[in-house]
């Protein structure tokens, strides 16, 4: 359903349904099903319309929501606002994780995991609640840009934008750091991309929408749709290459 409300303007466009996972990937017209898929890690499931949804899960807003329930738990009760307006004071590209690692699936103190993960990688450790939380929005951009590449790759495409939808719609600063970091336009929107998703494919069923593909601009049109461009794209150009040499230790 969240995937049939993304509001894009073509056939060839990346998702992002955004929560506690994110739901990364593509539509297609049939299955693609080969060595490379299987070592991304990627699926192909049915959509609407006898569409594929070639998509792969990632890690979301869970690295966020249970550093901040540790920090509840320690007494530091702090808004999401304020978790990422130190974020955004603290100092950029100074460490990254693998937010898919085993480290992090688990409830608990995931900022302590975070420090043992950047530790053991010899990286610096971050100290406070600000490059924590800087760490973990820059390798969630990263882990997005790492995805679209290997989707890019495997599907010969090149994606003119990355569309959110879902509840992650309204971190700006992820939004923000998705396009800086994939170097693309993203647009947020729906926040209820599932709701909107399924009355739209039920109208549609009803013939009161005249047929699937009119769902997006439907959508688009009763939605507010945020538009982010990338910002200082080549700062993270230089640090992507560090990010995957990370990532790839742990895989």
């Amino acid at each position: 359903s969240a995937v049939a409300a993304v509001p894009a303007k073509n056939d060839d466009f990346i998702y992002v349904s955004c929560g506690t996972w994110s739901l990364f990937g593509t539509l297609l017209k049939k299955p693609l099903v080969n060595d490379e898929c299987v070592k991304a890690n990627i699926t192909n499931e049915g959509g609407i319309s006898s569409t594929i949804r070639f998509l792969k899960n990632i890690m979301g807003l869970w690295l966020i929501q249970e550093s901040r329930r540790q920090w509840i738990r320690e007494g530091n009760e702090m808004s999401y606002a304020e978790l990422e307006r130190l974020a955004l004071g603290s100092k950029p590209f100074s460490c990254f994780i693998d937010p898919d690692a085993p480290d992090f699936v688990k409830p608990g103190n995931l900022p302590k995991r975070i420090r043992a993960f950047c530790e053991r990688t010899g990286q610096h450790v971050p100290a406070t609640t600000g490059e924590v939380m800087r760490c973990i929005y820059e390798s969630i951009a990263f882990k997005y840009r790492y995805s679209l590449e290997q989707i890019e790759a495997i599907t010969g495409k090149k994606y003119p934008a990355i569309h959110i939808v879902g509840g992650g719609t309204k971190d700006n600063l992820l939004c923000r750091m998705t396009a800086s970091a994939c170097n693309t336009d993203v647009f947020a929107g729906p926040i209820e991309a599932t709701v909107c998703g399924n009355v739209a494919v039920q109208l549609c069923a009803l013939g009161e929408i005249d047929s699937f593909d009119s769902i997006r601009s439907v959508v688009e049109n009763s939605s507010d749709i945020i538009k982010y461009a990338p910002t200082n794209p080549s700062d993270w150009d230089s640090e992507y290459e560090r990010f995957k040499s990370i990532i790839i230790k742990t895989l």
